[in-house]
């Protein structure tokens, strides 16, 4: 019972410290710009889905 009553103290005492301080934080961080390139795509690349839409509706019909 000592023990776990002990361990009950120092576990109070330790979130207390750690609640946090008085010091300004005087970090300040600068945006960051993030630049996405444009996909290349080839020149077939607009047939694929028609096609495969042409594959199933031809594999439902057999």
């Amino acid at each position: 019972m000592k023990k776990l009553a002990i361990a009950a103290a120092f576990a109070a005492a330790g979130t207390t410290a750690m609640a946090g301080s008085y010091a300004k934080d005087d970090v300040v961080m600068e945006p960051v710009v993030v630049v996405e390139e444009a996909a290349q795509s080839s020149s077939s690349a607009g047939i694929v889905v028609p096609l495969v839409i042409l594959a199933l509706i031809a594999a439902a019909a057999n």
